[in-house]
């Protein structure tokens, strides 16, 4: 019997820190990231991908120079979020994996 898959909503995944963390880890340093858009009936979904893959420092969201704390500390309270829902998956992960990420096996 196959496992019936479940989707996010677009929104809960922007403002639970998943598209951030995932354009701050993983894309934008290879300049990409994933966009979303809100449509008319208010629903936002994922629009495309960015690319900036010419330039070579990526894509970054200022956050050195940002002066606005409260927005920083939305950054925080996002990161902090994605952070411990990985944790929370971490040692599962570990015994079925041998780590966080599962690993492509070598050719033999």
């Amino acid at each position: 019997m196959t496992k019936k898959i479940k989707y996010i909503n677009i929104k809960e995944f922007r403002t639970k820190g998943y598209l951030q963390e995932v354009n701050r880890r993983f894309l934008h340093p290879l300049g990409l990231a994933l966009e979303v858009t809100t449509n008319k009936d208010g629903n936002e979904v994922i629009n495309g991908v960015w690319d900036s893959r010419d330039d070579l420092e990526g894509i970054a969201y200022g956050l050195a120079e940002m002066e606005d704390e409260e927005r920083l500390e939305i950054f925080r309270a996002k990161q902090r979020h994605v952070n411990q829902e990985l944790k929370k998956r971490l040692e599962h992960r570990k015994l079925l994996f041998d780590g966080l990420v599962e690993q492509i096996p070598k050719k033999e």
